[in-house]
């Protein structure tokens, strides 16, 4: 069985004489990576490529259908790629990183990996360091498009989507205001007040007044934009990108390096021959789109073989919505905003509450035997912030869902989206990553990355020897975990100055998006801009200890069980739009007092740092005891568990003064 699931890729493709439809790499650049002495050479390959599809064997792209073909009756794309190889001695693992929003970049890996990246989000304006695909556009084509702003003051607002690297939002049909809807509202949960057509303009007023020069990518407000409002947008736009064929690019490109001698014109695969597995890992919203890779069949490549041997959707708590008609695949979990509608679990679950029947992420490549084995990891911030509650218990909050046997699931307590970003301790908080938010509370500390190290080795070595890692660790409602995101039910401690966490999670809302979008697929044609919002879904976080710190399943950071205070999924937004709510997908930090003294004082009921640990030499004990445990566990490797002692060895934890 095993030996049929590491070669029966290789097999198929030997048989057809597959290769993935690329039909031609365009390679720009070989250049030596560099290295430490001792370490295997590497080279970094960059380059694009071109392929196409067939319009009824990938129908599953929204609007392939109306796509300009070629002479061959196929659709054409092309995307760029960077590649970093070893030179000897590889691994013969092929590992893709999906770019988010275009960011990403390779190097040499400790591992001998070969490491591959490469555009899929054909939105993005093409640039230097930035991985992009170029999609067809379907001119002519029409359909109702949304944009959304906060925070925004003056009398223009460019039309942009998305967070990180915003993109243009599409043209409108004519610049009508009659045939398109401006709205304010003062909170995500008040009404839609609509402006009047009369008072809004598509037009340029930032260097003539109202109704300025006439402007398809703008909108001008007669009297100002009011940064305390949040502004949308419904119009009916044109000519659309078809963004989902981003789905076949990635498909192909992998197929093409595994299996592919040459490209169509004889240019040499430069992986030809040294490609023996194959593993995918996206982090938030690039996670995502691992999901929705699987979900949508495209883990089968055109010729029938298996594209990727394993899988790690990280801090991926939805679906990316790339497969519609004027998406916006670089959002993140804002109101009105598709993700949390598609299929969200890995066994069938019939989700009674939205009527949407029964249906699971693993259901077309269960059909076809191409499923990867996945290694789903998450934390906090996915339940507070990004709606992943749904995943683990369904949409009526009643009981857990059960995973498949090929998924491993593994969950962080008490971290931020992503981790922190510190390699040792931190007393302080971590620092907010440029363009976050402005919270109350400091930034959470609590680190994923060891942990996700460690995870990530065993992913490759369930792959390529069948070795399966630890079960699965997360918190459950059977075992008594999960329960409301409030006070009361979290037996959250009375922190004296402390926010509650009443009222700071993102929540699951159900939409009507029209009856042309297909819910478990996130996949079609949203014809009700802005959607109508049937209900809310109950959403379900972590109980927590007598420290406010999250119990039950999980694999915990040495940080959370060494901790220097509260480490939290959820925060408080300090200012702008929506102030006192919560912050959108940062986590915060609530330092325990040092001396029991300072805690009386304050009324804090969390023991101090003095009572915790002693000395700094006892707090540098109890993290080296704990890393050594984490090693021997496996949840841990060596080199982490030192630099974590280090760190604790030059923390100012209990020294005489702090800097």
């Amino acid at each position: 069985m095993r030996k049929a699931f590491l070669w029966g890729s290789a097999l198929l493709a030997l048989a057809t004489g597959a290769q993935g439809r690329v039909t031609a790499i365009h390679i720009e650049s070989r250049t030596p990576a560099p290295v430490k002495p001792g370490e295997r050479p590497y080279e970094i390959i960059t380059g694009s490529f071109d392929g196409d599809v067939s319009p009824g064997r990938d129908a599953i792209i929204t609007d392939i259908a109306h796509a300009p073909r070629n002479a061959k009756g196929r659709v054409g794309y092309s995307a760029t790629f960077a590649i970093a190889r070893p030179l000897e001695r590889g691994s013969a693992v092929l590992f893709y990183d999906v770019p988010n929003r275009g960011n990403g970049k390779v190097g040499p890996d400790e591992d001998g990996h070969i490491r591959v990246i490469s555009g899929w989000q054909g939105d993005l304006t093409p640039a230097p360091g930035v991985q992009s695909a170029t999609v067809p556009v379907v001119k002519g084509l029409t359909g109702m498009a949304l944009a959304r702003v906060i925070d925004l003051s003056g009398s223009t607002w460019g039309l942009t989507g998305g967070i990180g690297r915003p993109v243009a939002r599409p043209l409108p049909v004519d610049l009508n205001t009659a045939h398109a809807h401006l709205y304010h509202q003062s909170s995500d949960e008040a009404a839609l007040e609509a402006i009047p057509a009369d008072q809004w303009a598509f037009a340029d007023c930032r260097s003539a007044p109202f109704p300025g020069t006439p402007d398809p990518a703008r909108i001008c407000l007669k009297d100002g934009f009011d940064a305390t409002q949040a502004y949308t947008l419904a119009y009916r736009a044109r000519d659309p990108l078809v963004l989902g064929m981003g789905f076949a690019a990635t498909r192909d490109l992998v197929s093409f390096l595994r299996h592919a001698k040459t490209d169509d014109a004889g240019t040499p695969n430069p992986l030809a021959g040294q490609v023996r597995w194959s593993v995918v890992s996206g982090t938030s919203q690039s996670g995502n789109f691992v999901k929705s890779f699987i979900n949508l069949g495209f883990n089968r490549d055109e010729n029938g073989a298996r594209v990727f041997d394993g899988a790690n959707p990280n801090i991926a708590a939805r679906q990316v919505p790339l497969n519609l008609r004027f998406a916006v695949p670089g959002g993140a979990a804002t109101l009105f905003e598709p993700g949390s509608e598609g299929t969200l679990w890995w066994t069938r679950y019939n989700d009674t509450t939205r009527g949407r029947g029964a249906h699971s992420l693993l259901d077309r490549c269960t059909a076809t035997n191409t499923c990867p084995r996945i290694m789903e990891t998450f934390g906090s911030t996915e339940l507070w912030g990004l709606r992943l509650s749904p995943a683990l218990v369904g949409t009526d909050a009643r009981a857990d869902v059960p995973i498949a046997p090929n998924v491993r699931r593994y969950y962080f307590p008490g971290v931020t989206h992503g981790g922190s970003m510190i390699g040792g301790i931190s007393l302080d908080g971590d620092k907010p990553w440029p363009g976050a938010p402005v919270c109350v509370l400091a930034s959470n500390p609590n680190p994923s990355l060891p942990t996700m190290r460690a995870l990530m080795k065993r992913l490759v070595e369930w792959v390529s020897t069948g070795r399966a890692p630890p079960p699965s660790q997360y918190p459950t409602l059977a075992k008594g975990d999960l329960v409301a995101p409030a006070a009361a039910a979290m037996h959250w401690p009375k922190i004296p100055g402390a926010p509650v966490p009443d009222g700071k999670i993102n929540g699951v809302l159900d939409y009507d998006y029209g009856p042309a979008f297909d819910y478990p697929d996130l996949s079609g044609v949203i014809t009700q801009q802005p959607p109508r919002i049937r209900r809310a879904i109950p959403s379900l976080v972590p109980r927590v200890d007598a420290d406010g710190n999250e119990l039950g399943g999980g694999v915990p950071s040495v940080q959370h069980l060494v901790p220097l205070g509260t480490y939290l999924g959820w925060n408080v937004l300090a200012k702008g739009y929506g102030a006192g709510t919560d912050c959108g997908f940062a986590g915060g930090f609530i330092p325990f007092a040092a001396t029991k003294a300072e805690r009386l004082a304050k009324g804090d009921p969390r023991l101090s740092l003095e009572e915790r640990y002693g000395s700094h030499a006892g707090f540098v004990a109890k993290v080296k005891a704990v890393a050594d445990r984490r090693v021997r566990e496996g949840w841990l490797l060596p080199d982490d568990a030192a630099k974590l002692v280090a760190g604790a060895q030059a923390s100012s934890v209990l020294q005489a003064q702090r800097p």
